[in-house]
């Protein structure tokens, strides 16, 4: 690689032997867990049971909360050596936290595999086994969301979800997500509890619960249990700081260093103010932002974590105010960031279902902090944070936290250039989301402007508006590759044998034209609709038996003048906007292209042979595997292709705006696939664009690995030309981008960026994302993984260590079309 232009990633790996190389703090703090395994904690769990055995029978909000306060009154409280930020959920070191009441009944299987799984394996003390096996399993077997939702299930949606044989195995065809997490991707109001602190949302609960009407039955059982259980988890959350606060000052008692112990005394005189009290301080508004954070851990398992929201937002009053009055300057405010950034990487995700680890590999948590972007009023907000944030992102090299820029018409060109300088140094930050498109979706649906205008991104690639945003059920994702396989073995799949897993819609030898075959694809592709509306209705009407979120209701103005939980089906002015996923777009879209062109237009493949060869794994077909390769390809601005792959998705968007509203939400196509293209591609066959069997299909809305030959910007117009957007029932689509650094080297190479990144936005196009790395470095890495312990790579919306990813994952970003010039 001596010929090799690097990335500034790269450069630093090769010199510094693949090691993290910080600062004196952070590098302390990082070296004190960087070397541990990944462990399960299991006090959330234990004293969450304790509490749930005891309050049996009560209002779910009710036990809810008084979970969450014998928690803060018993788990562990750690602060680390060096730490300035404190407040975690379990063990020194990497950890994770169980959730038994979403999937306890995984939980003895999960103590037998959890060290010795290939994705995100977690070590587990022995006690802690006995406590799982003696104390926790045995009470939610029998009472867990997962199993009350899968037996809810109609038959017909069941068999394709999971094996009816083993209802603890994916069949990976129409995959509910809604059992691997008790929420979706969330984003608080930070604003208020940092502000405000929960004394005063103590005394506001207090007050609506003194102004309920008496004679209405409704108000003193419901509204009355939900205002006790914002006044119990007010007072959860308040103890858990003051604890930290105690433990700060008996180390501080003991402290040898006298810079420490004042380190400490401060740390003690904060947790004792936030987030009781009104944070005034850029360090007391950061500590309740993370107290929070790390409280709504506690309280449930929200998929992708709990976000960050827009920090350079809601923390630059106090940034601001610290600077001129001589109290911060930036590079301490970095330190402090720093310090929440280390106490995210030490907090694992943890997956206890077999499905649910393999959906989110190399221990994937995303907590999205999101700058730029308008303010409420549609100007622009950028300001000194988001340039500090950006700036801290290039020389602090950890995954944490997964940074994302809101881009806009009026973004300044400063901005642009130092988000191309950041992306161009290869870790894959930040993700890009564009304003033009995402505010006037949200509007189109009922959003007021003041909202949209301050969405925040949450998740891989999701948005949420604080305060309007109110569903939270997880939604399925759907195999587009394996519809295609129903379609080819007319409602059948290889994996599954015989078994007639969907409709018989003919046998494809049969058809005279390729519309006979789009025509028959359409059907299962409505089936596969179809089933997914049913499989949504039956998780909204299930969850709210099984979930409340105390914490997360006393931040939302709804939920608070409702009287109702987050987690309720419905909440009066909320915004309710699900999603489902379509995994494998450029995969079926090429190979419906190689079919027509083939079989139908050029008649150089005969249906005969093609199955064939697809059935063999193109063993022994390899004449007949080049000429599909050779059909045109997504990905390329290739009108030929487009245009089916535009069909798939119109049949999608145009099915689900005429049913979703009978389940009462807007049901928003997406394309995100996180890392689902992987198990997805385990269970199709080999797949007539060329693919073999078992590999990885297409991710979000990228091309197939290796197909886009005419660079980055076709990528694009593809990208443009498959939206329907007469539509406005969609939602994320998750696009990668892989380049070498030659091709963004210097100065014209981020004015080329630059380029490239305005050309999205003015496409409209949701998101955007960069590899900036070369093909031979990941190899190189997969040879030799001791050499790149720190060597992080975008994977979906995050990026995580490449060392740390399956081997079918690294593949799929090595095999990814590495673009040597934007053009």
């Amino acid at each position: 690689m001596s010929n090799v232009l690097l990335s500034p990633q790269e450069e630093r790996i090769g010199k510094n032997k693949g090691k993290v190389k910080l600062l004196g703090r952070e590098q302390r703090i990082y070296d004190s867990f960087q070397n541990s395994k990944s462990v399960v904690d299991v006090q959330r769990a234990k004293y969450f049971t304790e509490s749930f055995k005891e309050t049996e029978g009560q209002a779910l909000s009710l036990r809810w909360a008084k979970a969450l306060y014998n928690i803060a009154e018993k788990i562990d409280v750690v602060i680390d050596e060096d730490q300035l930020i404190v407040g975690r959920g379990g063990k020194v070191g990497k950890y994770g936290i169980i959730y038994p009441e979403l999937d306890g009944c995984f939980l003895r299987q999960f103590v037998k595999q959890a060290s010795s799984r290939v994705e995100s394996p977690f070590e587990i003390d022995e006690e802690d086994i006995k406590v799982i096996e003696n104390e926790i399993a045995p009470y939610w077997e029998g009472k867990t969301y997962y199993e009350d939702f899968a037996h809810a299930m109609p038959k017909d949606v069941l068999k394709i979800t999971y094996d009816p044989k083993d209802l603890f195995s994916s069949r990976f065809i129409l995959n509910e997500s809604s059992s691997m997490r008790s929420a979706l991707q969330w984003v608080h109001d930070y604003k208020k509890g940092i502000d405000l602190g929960f004394e005063a949302i103590k005394a506001e609960a207090k007050t609506a619960l003194e102004n309920l009407d008496e004679f209405d039955p409704k108000d003193t059982v419901d509204k009355a249990e939900f205002y006790e259980s914002i006044i119990i988890v007010s007072d959860a959350i308040i103890l858990w700081a003051k604890r930290h606060g105690d433990e700060a000052k008996r180390l501080a008692e003991i402290e040898s260093s006298q810079k420490r112990k004042q380190e400490l005394l401060e740390i003690a005189r904060i947790c004792y103010k936030v987030p009781a009290k009104p944070a005034e301080t850029f360090h007391e508004a950061l500590q309740a932002q993370w107290f929070i954070q790390m409280f709504s851990r506690l309280e449930q398992k929200t998929g992708a974590t709990i976000s960050n929201g827009r920090m350079d937002q809601y923390l630059y009053p106090y940034y601001e105010k610290d600077l001129k009055e001589g109290r911060i300057t930036p590079e301490k405010a970095k330190e402090l960031f720093r310090c929440v950034w280390l106490a995210m990487a030490q907090y694992q995700d943890l997956f206890v279902s077999p499905a649910g680890v393999k959906f989110h590999e190399g221990y994937a948590h995303w907590e999205a902090v999101t700058i730029g972007g308008v303010d409420e009023d549609g100007y622009d907000a950028t300001n000194d944070l988001s340039y500090l944030l950006l700036e801290d992102k290039r020389e602090f090299q950890l995954n944490y936290p997964d940074l994302a820029a809101r881009v806009h018409a009026g973004s300044p060109e400063r901005f642009l250039k130092e988000i191309a300088i950041t992306i161009k140094d290869g870790s894959g930050f930040p993700k890009l989301i564009n304003d033009e498109e995402i505010i006037p979706i949200l509007v189109s649906k009922g959003a007021d402007f003041a909202s949209a205008n301050d969405y925040a991104v949450s998740g891989c690639t999701e948005v949420r508006m604080p305060n309007l945003d109110t569903f939270t059920t997880p939604c399925p994702f759907i195999n587009l590759a394996a519809i295609l396989e129903l379609t080819l073995y007319n409602g059948r799949m290889a994996k599954y044998g015989d078994e007639l897993l969907t409709i018989e819609t003919g046998d494809v030898t049969t058809f005279k034209s390729y519309e006979d075959l789009e025509n028959a694809f359409v059907a299962q592709e409505r089936y596969l609709l179809k089933q997914a509306l049913r499989q949504q209705f039956v998780a909204n009407r299930t969850r709210p038996k099984h979930f409340a979120s105390p914490l997360g209701s006393s931040l939302h103005k709804l939920c608070m003048k409702a009287g109702k939980d987050l987690h309720s089906e419905k909440i009066d002015g909320g915004f309710d906007a699900g999603f489902f996923d379509f995994i494998g777009f450029g995969t079926v879209a090429d190979s419906l292209a190689a079919i027509k062109k083939c079989v139908y237009e050029d008649e150089t493949i005969s249906w005969s042979d093609l199955l064939q060869a697809l059935k063999d794994n193109f063993d022994g077909a390899e004449p007949i595997r080049q000429r599909l390769l050779n059909a045109p390809k997504y990905g390329n601005d290739d009108e030929y292709v487009d245009s089916i792959a535009k069909r798939i998705d119109k049949e999608a968007v145009s099915f689900v705006n005429q049913y979703a509203k009978n389940i009462g939400i807007y049901m928003d196509l997406r394309y995100v696939s996180q890392s689902v293209n992987v198990p997805f591609g385990t269970v199709v066959g080999a797949t007539p664009n060329g693919r073999f069997a078992g590999t990885a299909l297409s991710d979000g809305s990228s091309a197939s690995q290796g197909a886009d030959e005419h660079g980055p910007t076709a990528v694009l117009l593809s990208n443009y030309r498959t939206k329907n957007t007469n539509y406005n029932n969609r939602a994320a689509r998750l696009l990668n981008i892989k380049l070498t650094p030659a091709s963004v080297a210097g100065d014209i190479g981020t004015r080329k960026l630059v380029q490239f990144i305005k050309s999205w936005r003015d496409l409209k196009l949701w998101h955007l994302q960069f590899n900036i790395i070369n093909k031979e470095t990941l190899l190189d890495a997969k040879a030799h993984p001791e050499n790149y312990r720190s060597l992080l790579v975008r994977v979906a919306g995050y990026s995580a260590y490449f060392v740390e990813l399956s081997p079918n994952l690294q593949d799929d970003v090595v095999n990814r079309t590495a673009h040597d010039e934007i053009a």
